[in-house]
């Protein structure tokens, strides 16, 4: 028998994703061209751009067709899962022809130990009965209790969790920390909802919720669409329903009942650490000091990453929300910086509202950072994933960018990085560079089992000392591998920690 044809679900949110290789045309002329899952990459083009009768494939080599084309199969209908598994295979791929027998260490790396859904009933304002749908997967426990965060956002399906979850994986295993992995959330979105309703939807999340979690079994944290305010009345119902005060069983907690110092800041504050990290020591510049740079988002670790950049005497120039960008060429200095922060958490407001709001300060409708600007040395994308293009990439690199370090979960395209890394653009993958958020819950976990509480300074401290060791771990895996880089050297120092754990335990 020939090599396995993997076939692929074309449609997803306007998008056709093609699966690692070529398509076969409609007619089904055309040689197809087998290529190695690690040496290819997900293609992306727009839908009406598609033959609708077309179909994907991709063709693994023995002993890889037995082993990791089921995941293709199963989990056809879930593209940014299958983007997350291929990139890393890429990575890790070299590893894998080298030492076959793990391959099924792999296989069952991709595969989640757990996934729940579940029915979240709430009761709105004017008394109508809403429903949504919750989730969590608990992909990984080979290293310590599931870990990951709770995202509410209308777009939550299981494959952006999946694909969370197994991102997740390494992220947690790069920190050092004795973490699992883990995600979930639900589909429900808290824009525009009082605080009455989303302390219901929160309790009535909790009340199923709290069956898979607990302190040594599954911890969750906040995410998108969820901060100290959801967590604590999940929390409460929590504390409500097993009658007990188990601190340890959330992270992200308010300082008043076990939270830990500079949980807010840890993903934007660890983002600009890694950040001085690459800078220093790929001697792209003595410092941060000085440095234009573009960010994505206005949420908490866009924030955060301007608040920690300006301390290092960089230029933060952008913010950017669903609608377009603010933009200042001289850059945000503190007082601006609290005003966006004040505008974004308090009035919950849109940035056009803050446009000519001071001199200097521009809006452009529809646009996102890397397309607004004169130049840019660096570029933070901290808002979503898959947020920068390969067209957005061209556009960075054209600008003059040197340095881009992901702050949001997955946000560049794999053809976005593939430009970036052409173009010698120093790239910082998510993985690594917004790893200070789970690092700083791990510090929580610690703090809440030894039932102390650190200073600010201490966990500052901590922090900048993981994401240091975190630099040096990427730096050492991409050694590993020829042409390696630290997008690289993330995937296989993840990898292989966690894979030794699971290995050890036997095959569970």
């Amino acid at each position: 028998a020939g090599p396995r044809r993997v076939t692929r679900g074309k449609r997803r949110q306007g998008r056709l994703v093609a699966a690692n290789v070529a398509s076969r045309k409609p007619n089904g002329a055309g040689e197809k061209k087998p290529t190695d899952l690690w040496s290819s990459r997900f293609l992306y083009s727009d839908l009406d751009e598609a033959v609708t009768d077309s179909a994907e494939f991709c063709v693994l080599p023995p002993p890889w067709e037995v082993e990791l084309a089921p995941v293709f199969d199963k989990d056809a209908n879930e593209p940014e899962f299958l983007q997350a598994v291929t990139e890393t295979l890429q990575s890790v791929g070299p590893l894998l022809r080298d030492d076959p027998k793990r391959v099924e260490t792999f296989r069952r790396m991709v595969e989640p130990e757990r996934v729940i859904i579940f029915r979240v009933p709430w009761v709105d304002d004017d008394g109508r009965k809403r429903v949504n749908r919750g989730f969590r997967v608990q992909m990984n426990q080979a290293r310590g209790p599931y870990k990951g965060g709770l995202r509410f956002h209308p777009t939550v399906n299981l494959s952006i969790l999946k694909f969370l979850a197994f991102e997740q994986t390494f992220k947690n295993a790069l920190t050092g920390l004795p973490l699992g992995s883990g995600k979930g959330g639900a589909d429900f979105d808290p824009k525009g909802k009082s605080d009455g309703e989303i302390m219901r939807f929160c309790q009535s999340f909790m009340t199923e919720l709290y069956r898979h979690v607990g302190p040594t079994v599954d911890v969750p944290a906040g995410d998108i669409g969820v901060g100290g305010k959801e967590i604590g009345y999940m929390f409460g119902q929590y504390k409500r329903i097993v009658g007990s005060f188990d601190g340890g069983v959330l992270t992200g907690k308010g300082m008043s009942y076990g939270g830990s110092n500079i949980r807010p800041e840890a993903t934007g504050y660890g983002l600009v650490y890694f950040l001085s990290e690459m800078v220093q020591r790929k001697d792209v510049a003595p410092s941060l000091a000085g440095l234009r740079c573009a960010i994505s988002g206005s949420g908490n670790v866009s924030q955060f990453a301007a608040e920690k950049l300006l301390s290092f005497g960089a230029i933060p120039q952008t913010f950017s929300d669903s609608d377009g960008t603010l933009y200042k060429e001289t850059g945000f200095d503190e007082a601006d910086l609290a005003v966006v922060c004040h505008h974004k958490n308090e009035k919950r407001g849109r940035l056009r509202e803050l446009e000519g709001h001071a001199e200097g300060w521009e809006y452009f409708e529809g646009m996102r950072p890397w397309q607004v600007g004169k130049g840019y040395d660096v570029a933070l994308p901290c808002a979503t994933q898959n947020e920068v293009s390969l067209e957005d990439a061209l556009a960075l690199v054209q600008k003059g960018v040197m340095v881009v370090a992901e702050g949001a979960n997955m946000p560049s395209t794999p053809e976005a990085v593939e430009e970036f890394e052409r173009s010698g653009v120093l790239f910082g993958p998510a993985k690594a560079a917004n790893a200070g958020g789970v690092a700083v819950s791990g510090l929580e976990m610690a703090q809440n089992a030894m039932g102390i509480q650190w200073t600010r300074e201490e966990v500052e401290e901590r922090l900048r000392k993981i994401m240091v060791d975190i630099y040096d771990k990427c730096d050492e895996g991409s050694k590993m591998v020829e042409d390696g880089s630290l997008r690289i050297g993330a995937d296989i120092s993840g990898f292989l920690t966690v894979a030794q754990a699971m290995e050890e335990q036997g095959h569970v």
